[in-house]
């Protein structure tokens, strides 16, 4: 099978399978999944939408976050995971937002990077949910799922991005991002993959050369 085979597979069965899959983080406007996708690092989107709607009653905007105390935010996330870095991050984040970009959530991944708190990934997730900007995001998720079918052999995550976004039609890559992200997170699961109930198999690498000789085995 070419690689360009492989690809359209995985894409004839996502659109038919998740043709509306999104993320997962609840949100109402920019402002909000910034937020939320600054909280969701190293912790799961459940967490996050059970802590967010606090936050956002207390901080409804842009502006009202950049004025908060770190004593006043930090008990709101205290159950997300490093709540004092994401404290720092969420208050320098608002207040660069308002000093350097007229209180608008910038919406270039260059520019989203400068915000304290956004790396790349981040950056990657609000163009491409927000905007549907053609840019990949690359979680442990997308990482090991796109290694495992065989859609890409990379190292790092940006390895996997440049990959995925040369071999991925243009206008289909922000829904890529969470075709990848869901079967991650409910199929392809890191320590047991659901190969079982899983409609890649034809095509998946690791299924072919990990699990199928395995079963003939028994």
């Amino acid at each position: 099978m070419t690689k360009k085979e492989r690809y359209q597979f995985v894409i004839n069965y996502f659109i038919i399978n998740k043709p509306d899959a999104k993320t997962e983080l609840l949100y109402d406007n920019p402002y909000q999944l910034l937020v939320a996708v600054i909280l969701s690092a190293q912790c799961t989107d459940k967490r996050v939408n059970q802590t967010t709607p606090l936050i956002f009653e207390t901080y409804p905007d842009i502006e009202s976050l950049s004025q908060a105390t770190p004593e006043a935010l930090f008990p709101l996330i205290k159950s997300i995971s490093y709540p004092n870095n994401k404290t720092n991050h969420l208050i320098g984040m608002a207040k660069m937002v308002m000093h350097e970009f007229e209180g608008k959530i910038p919406m270039t991944v260059n520019e989203l990077m400068k915000l304290p708190g956004v790396g790349r990934k981040t950056a990657n997730v609000i163009t491409s949910v927000i905007d549907n900007q053609p840019n990949m995001a690359v979680d442990t998720h997308v990482f090991r799922v796109a290694n495992r079918i065989g859609l890409v052999t990379a190292k790092t995550p940006l390895e996997t991005e440049k990959q995925l976004v040369k071999n991925l039609p243009r206008d289909l890559i922000y829904v890529a991002h969470h075709w990848l992200i869901l079967h991650g997170r409910y199929v392809c699961l890191a320590r047991k993959p659901k190969c079982e109930i899983c409609g890649l198999r034809p095509i998946c690498k690791y299924y072919q050369s990990v699990v199928a000789p395995a079963i003939k085995e028994q």
